[in-house]
């Protein structure tokens, strides 16, 4: 009834205003998305303090607009102050494997000094671009799936999903997923599911092909240190805690320098490679003026983010590490902070196959086929995302997000996303849900 009495007053506007009559429910249908993902955006949700339960309490009244969503809200924390959000649409054979759609409640922090509009006020621009944090990640797939669905429900009644849809909204994936995702594929909730595919989020293509994604890259957070006997500094001998951190840091610049060559030589795309960067130095005696100029330190340190593609071999990589990069017996030390594994609960890379083989693959190509749509050569992220969680399980996952001709602009200034862009979305999932929904394959390839 509310859906109806909100098309009944936009036609009533649209009339009042002198526009064709006829237009009024196509632009109530484009409309309301907007309405919708404009006012998601103004929640913020942003770290370090996410305001999780506005936008749960939203996007539960949402669901609850959309005629046979069943909506939980659930909680692995204590205090329980991180929820996850799971919405059900119940299909007529829930014994078969069921697709799960996620998508992340939390943002980055954003600079709004920085933002051309302020970071949290959705603003929509004369040509359309809808100025936000969250804007293209991800929060437009989150409502993308709902208004998908409800699209569905208008536009195909006697439409009935043959598995179970679930639309999950989780916390906590921008600072690792560790209390999101990562315990919710742990839980008895999940294994009750009997999720056999999932889509999660991906990111955007400047080109007009959509970006696909059946991997991710795994974080290595690794500190070296280097110890040495102090001395003057006029005095010149071996071993000191500052020569042995710029062998080990020149050692691992020219394994930098050969990984890129490869991606600049066309041999690899750069979430092929293991890229190796420095991210900080820590060394010196400090004074009130800066530092000791002539006192050579006893310790340094430096701080570098590896991330490892699932083709790499951690051994291998561990191996290096402990004799080349960081030597014991050039006094040095290392710590490694694994984000995550490369292998699943069998041995196997995080890998979801992207060819014929995976039937699930032949089905979301032919969906967004339908669509007038094209999938760009699949790829591996090079960041990291929730999906990894899902991987480990060895259920099929891909990331993608449906935006094209769009800049890539995650956890960038002035992050935005088109209205028509984003409307585009939503058609691609109604082809998408419905496609996934109907397949009959038993396998899940698990």
């Amino acid at each position: 009834m509310l859906q109806l009495l909100s098309v009944l007053t936009l036609f009533i506007s649209v009339v009042a205003a002198g526009e064709p009559s006829t237009s009024a429910a196509e632009q109530h249908l484009d409309l309301l998305p907007l309405s919708h993902f404009r006012q998601y955006l103004r929640i913020n949700t942003a770290h370090p303090n996410p305001d999780y339960a506005s936008a749960v309490n939203f996007l539960t009244g949402l669901a609850d607009s959309i005629p046979g969503l069943r909506s939980q809200v659930l909680y692995f924390t204590s205090p329980p102050n991180k929820p996850l959000l799971l919405l059900t649409w119940l299909g007529s054979n829930p014994t078969l494997p069921s697709v799960l759609l996620n998508s992340h409640l939390d943002s980055v922090p954003a600079e709004p000094d920085k933002w051309s509009h302020p970071p949290f006020s959705a603003h929509r621009s004369a040509d359309g671009k809808i100025f936000a944090r969250g804007a293209q990640d991800d929060k437009c797939i989150g409502i993308q799936y709902l208004e998908a669905i409800r699209a569905i429900k208008i536009n195909s009644p006697e439409f009935t999903p043959l598995r179970n849809i679930h639309i999950s909204f989780v916390p906590d994936e921008e600072i690792g997923g560790f209390e999101g995702m990562a315990k919710f594929t742990g839980s008895q909730e999940f294994k009750e599911l009997n999720v056999g595919f999932v889509l999660d989020e991906g990111q955007a293509s400047p080109t007009d092909e959509f970006r696909v994604f059946y991997a991710d890259r795994v974080p290595w957070h690794m500190v070296i240190k280097a110890a040495g006997i102090p001395g003057h500094g006029s005095k010149m001998y071996e071993n000191s805690a500052m020569e042995n951190l710029m062998k080990s840091v020149e050692v691992i610049s020219k394994f930098r320098e050969a990984q890129f060559d490869k991606v600049k030589a066309g041999l690899a795309a750069n979430s092929e490679v293991i890229s190796a960067n420095p991210v900080y130095l820590k060394a010196g005696t400090p004074s009130p003026t800066g530092f000791v100029m002539n006192m050579q330190p006893s310790e340094a340190e430096a701080g570098f983010d590896i991330r490892m593609p699932p083709t790499a071999d951690p051994e291998s990589m561990r191996k290096r590490i402990a004799e080349e990069w960081a030597p014991s017996w050039r006094n040095m030390t290392f710590e490694i902070v694994e984000k995550g594994t490369l292998r699943d609960f069998m041995g196997r890379p995080l890998m979801t196959p992207a060819s014929d083989s995976n039937p699930w693959w032949s089905v979301l190509k032919e969906a967004i086929s339908k669509t007038g749509g094209r999938l760009a050569k699949p790829e591996i992220l090079s960041s990291t995302t929730d999906a990894r969680f899902m991987r480990e399980k060895g259920i099929p996952t891909f990331g993608f997000s449906p935006m094209k001709n769009t800049p890539i602009l995650l956890h960038d200034h002035n992050e935005f996303l088109k209205d028509t862009v984003f409307l585009e979305g939503i058609k691609v999932y109604e082809s998408i849900i419905k496609a996934l929904s109907s397949f009959e394959e038993k396998s899940s390839l698990n």
